[in-house]
């Protein structure tokens, strides 16, 4: 056996949990991975077991209505993906993905306990409401110290949501080693089926969870979702011995910005006299060693692509601080150039924003009888979640190695490509969403039901048309930009890097909520009915706001082409 410190043993930057160096024999792979997939399982379930069902327990506990509902939980949900690029940045700079995964885990377990005891409590909830919700008459809304409570229960678990999410899928990935074709593999079929258990954990929690919420009681619920995710802590604890762990080497945020500083800096005193002449003088040669792929000389100079940062080596600086190397230049280039794809897939997230808002309030205006079973309306998206969890492994055992024969590429199909599919799809559930709208308004107006609280008699399966082209448009883009930012991203920035996969959800469930806000002040103007206001979903005009969505997803998937047909491969060089 090899003596641990015996160099062709170890892995270059990596720790155990006992801070020693990692070895090849005892840590990382698929056993290890295999832990942080059951995790999410775990984690997801708890995690959508309230976000699915939220907006029922908004409007119907809490009293807001529809339109404030969805905003709240847009705004959750965005916040709870946006602070994943905090569990990632501290990842990277500060602590190992395991210790930020531990610390986000106790922090959502908290949160979900403010949740769990305000749903148990009367006194901590408004008044009980029995008026219609197609009445006129208001109910009393939460306000004063009961919403503190709600709020502060909602966004310490989505603190802790974000941390998880940007500390968990980057600690599986780097498990794998991507200096061998073997490894490349084996990380990508991780991101497959690390998508797969998101769907596990989904399918649980639309399903049982939710129906313990409709049928025994919110507290219950949210007991659920707290025990679970305190249960995922010990079987994240007990593949410690498996796992390697990357050392934080430097915060990329420092770097990001340093390296824009200098450029800019440089390029305006780049004609002075003084420092043409210190600009004769060579740069000291340094090499930063991270990884035997990634080892990179500065005397080699930075590539001819963004030629403007390239001026952040260009000459002295003006302050040491600023003083930067060809690696960190070629670093931020990296970032710089998957911005654009990353802003590409926001307006999906939109998109994927409307299944836990309107269409959860869509399906409680429908038929929800399924034989003698009454289904509740935040299960709906079991209908994505089956259809992912089918299409995930035969993507990866069957798709993939066609794929790979056809096109001779590693990948089969490229990241970029996958992403696109997805994007494409977004378009056409749209355009589902706002058909499947129309019928629902005519099928009211037709039985005289536009102000009855009365389900209408059409059946809730229509809207499982526009959940399976979004859910499909999901799973293709969610697995490719999970995959893409992972393996383009720098060795330090790579728990960042991967966050932007989430971090592109937040700004999706925002730009959710900035949608509705302006289209209901453009469309209201002139004494006219905005056309989502209101406190009855049979009133809107969503139709028309998927209409526009899918307008929009068009232009977007337009500029993603745009920007991928230009976009080269940091690993292979290689185009869309």
């Amino acid at each position: 056996m090899q003596e641990e410190g015996h160099e062709s043993e170890r892995w270059v930057g990596y720790v155990d949990w006992r801070n020693r160096p990692a070895l090849r024999s005892k840590h990382g792979g698929m056993v290890a991975a295999s832990f942080v997939l059951v995790v999410e399982i775990m984690e997801n379930m708890a995690f959508l077991a309230n976000a699915s069902n939220l907006v029922t327990y908004l409007a119907e506990f809490m009293h807001l209505s529809p339109s404030v509902s969805a905003t709240t939980v847009t705004n959750f949900m965005g916040t709870a993906f946006l602070l994943a690029l905090l569990g990632g940045f501290l990842s990277d700079a500060v602590f190992t993905t395991y210790h930020i995964y531990l610390i986000s885990a106790l922090l959502e377990f908290l949160g979900l306990v403010i949740l769990t005891v305000q749903a148990k409590s009367p006194t901590l909830k408004p008044p009980a409401c029995r008026i219609p919700a197609a009445s006129h008459a208001p109910c009393q809304e939460v306000s004063g110290g009961k919403a503190a409570i709600l709020f502060a229960g909602l966004y310490l678990t989505a603190l802790g949501v974000g941390g998880v999410k940007g500390s968990l899928p980057a600690h599986g990935a780097e498990q794998f080693d991507e200096n061998t074709a073997r490894g490349r593999k084996a990380r990508s079929t991780f991101f497959n089926y690390f998508v797969f258990c998101l769907s596990c954990g989904g399918l649980v929690a639309v399903t049982l969870v939710v129906w313990v919420e409709d049928n025994k009681g919110w507290q219950w619920g949210f007991g659920i979702s707290t025990l679970t995710i305190l249960l995922s802590v010990p079987v994240f604890l007990a593949g410690s011995a498996t796992y390697k762990n990357k050392i934080p080497t430097r915060s990329p945020v420092t770097t990001i910005a340093k390296v824009l500083v200098a450029a800019i800096l440089n390029r305006r005193c780049r004609h002075n006299p003084i420092n043409a002449v210190i600009d004769m003088a060579p740069s000291p040669v340094k090499t930063i060693e991270v990884d035997a792929k990634e080892e990179v000389r500065d005397d080699e100079g930075p590539n001819a692509e963004l030629k403007c940062l390239n001026r952040a080596v260009e000459g002295k600086p003006m302050h040491g601080a600023l003083l930067c190397t060809a690696k960190e230049v070629e670093d931020v280039k990296v970032v710089v150039k998957v911005l654009p794809i990353f802003l590409s897939t926001v307006m999906l997230s939109c998109c994927l924003a409307q299944l836990s808002t309107f269409s959860i309030q869509q399906a409680a205006t429908m038929d929800t009888r399924v034989g003698g079973l009454t289904v509740p309306p935040a299960s709906l998206p079991v209908f994505p979640v089956v259809f992912i969890m089918l299409l995930a492994p035969l993507y990866d055992h069957a798709i993939v190695p066609f794929a790979r024969r056809v096109t001779g590429s590693e990948t089969g199909i490229s990241h970029l490509q996958r992403i696109g599919f997805g994007l494409a799809l977004s378009i056409v559930a749209m355009a589902v969403a706002a058909s499947v709208e129309a019928k629902r308004k005519r099928v009211a107006r037709a039985a005289s039901l536009l102000d009855s609280a009365e389900p209408l008699p059409i059946s809730f399966f229509w809207l499982a048309l526009q959940y399976l082209f979004l859910g499909s448009a999901d799973l293709f883009t969610l697995a490719g930009t999970l995959e893409f930012f992972f393996s383009e991203a720098p060795a330090g920035m790579r728990s960042l890097a991967t966050s932007l996969s989430w971090a592109s959800l937040a700004m999706g469930y925002y730009l959710s909520s900035l949608l509705v806000a302006v289209v209901n002040d453009v469309t209201g103007r002139g004494n006219r009915q905005a056309w989502m206001a209101g406190r009855s979903l049979n009133h809107y005009h969503l139709e028309r706001f998927y209409w526009l969505m899918s307008a929009l997803s068009s232009f977007n998937f337009l500029h993603f082409l745009f920007w991928a047909n230009r976009y080269r491969y940091r690993s292979t060089g290689s185009k869309l």
